[in-house]
């Protein structure tokens, strides 16, 4: 049997099989499992030291009535959402696919459903990208937390992982993104525990250095996503198994500028990643700006919302990300298909562009006007899609950019700027 290639530097998907991802901008997250019962997050086995046999009760309460994916499609769509992303199995281990490898699976407990080839289905159907979130490690593994000392039940989880990931690669068709969880950066980390090249060591600087675990490499990213290279070649995997990935993961906070290398942002659109009652909601100015802010870096916004344990999303949250559709139908324009540059974030916003076309965002304005950064192209056009009226001035040959005070209300003052030639990226 040929072994696949383990290379990391031909493990990356060439630029033009990552265009889509890099259009489309804005997709939908959905942290849902058993742990929406309990209304206290997807962390609370964790957080509460519940034990395992009382955890797994849980599973016999799962059988949302009203989980309808087309539904949450639908939501995505009319909020401007280009692609979502699932979780399929969360830190706990409960799995919402049909797998050989555990039991602990929506098929095998109470829904009796694989709500994983269902949510597929539906995103196919609404000409979504599909995505699939994973984590691959698991508290129910003594492993996960001494490796060396479990070494046996490491193993097992590893090996649970591939299998797993060989599942959903291999019986839900294609599959358009890979989103491993774990853990900041490259390595998978949880409650002060990273994985490293030579396994599980301490965040904590409490702890001697001395406390890094010393056994042999376990986890073999590049394996593992060669084998996904080799099931599905042009899925795009994230950073967060080990493998460098196609693109990075800044959790909660905007990516720093870079138009070198892709990068998504999640985030929230409630104030937790699982289902909690009565979470504030963002504004729609803050999602606006925090997709702004974003895009202009060069970067995609994955945006989570968290259905009920009844499977439903919260008629509040589907509202409130109508607002953001409403919004991108009107300016979508200026975001979809463009690259964040050629100039860094301003103090007052970024930019955009897209072949001979560069959008200024105003989402603050500091000061009277905005300067436009000298470029080596004529300017033919400019115009605010935001407003009627755009002034400029040109003092020693520079441009400024400046609305009437009753237009910098808009969330996002948008200034287009048509060029003789396209921006230079």
């Amino acid at each position: 049997m040929r072994l696949p290639q383990t290379d990391p530097s031909k493990l990356a998907l060439p630029a033009e099989k990552m265009q889509w991802w890099r259009d489309a901008k804005f997709g939908m997250f959905l942290h849902w499992g058993i742990y929406a019962i309990t209304g206290r997050g997807e962390w609370v086995m964790w957080n509460e030291r519940i034990p395992l046999r009382e955890y797994r009760k849980l599973a016999d309460q799962f059988a949302p009535q009203k989980f309808n994916p087309r539904a949450w499609a639908e939501v995505a769509r009319a909020a401007g959402m280009k692609y979502m992303v699932l979780t399929a199995k969360h830190h706990d281990g409960f799995c919402l696919f049909d797998s050989a490898a555990s039991d602990f699976t929506s098929v095998k407990t109470a829904a009796r459903r694989d709500f994983v080839a269902e949510y597929v289905q539906a995103c196919r159907e609404a000409g979504l990208g599909v995505g699939l979130y994973y984590s691959p490690l698991d508290w129910r593994f003594p492993g996960f937390f001494f490796p060396d000392l479990y070494r046996e039940s490491a193993e097992e989880m590893k090996q649970q992982t591939y299998a797993q990931v060989r599942e959903l690669l291999s019986n839900y068709g294609k599959i358009d993104i890979f989103w491993f969880d774990g853990g900041e950066d490259d390595w998978l980390g949880f409650g002060g525990l990273e994985w490293g090249p030579g396994g599980w060591h301490s965040r904590d600087t409490r702890w001697p250095q001395e406390k890094h675990y010393p056994g042999k490499p376990l986890w073999e990213a590049h394996k593992l996503v060669a084998m996904m290279r080799e099931l599905q070649p042009d899925v795009v995997i994230n950073n967060r198994s080990g493998w460098e990935g196609d693109f990075l993961t800044p959790e909660r906070k905007v990516g720093a500028f870079n138009t070198q290398r892709a990068w998504e942002t999640c985030d929230t659109l409630a104030e937790s990643w699982g289902y909690m009652p009565n979470r504030r909601l963002r504004s729609l100015r803050s999602i606006i700006h925090l997709l702004v802010q974003v895009v202009t870096g060069d970067g995609n916004l994955l945006l989570n919302v968290a259905p009920t344990p009844d499977g439903e999303i919260e008629p509040r949250q589907a509202r409130r990300l109508a607002q953001v559709g409403e919004w991108l139908a009107e300016y979508g324009q200026s975001i979809y298909a463009t690259r964040g540059g050629p100039f860094a974030p301003q103090p007052w916003g970024g930019f955009t562009w897209q072949g001979n076309r560069l959008y200024a965002h105003v989402i603050d304005w500091p000061e009277d006007m905005i300067a436009i950064p000298a470029m080596p192209q004529r300017i033919l056009r400019v115009r605010s899609l935001t407003s009627n009226e755009v002034i400029l001035e040109k003092p020693n040959g520079e441009l400024f950019v400046r609305v009437p005070p009753a237009d910098r209300q808009a969330i996002d003052t948008i200034i287009e700027i048509e060029l003789e030639s396209p921006v230079e990226g």
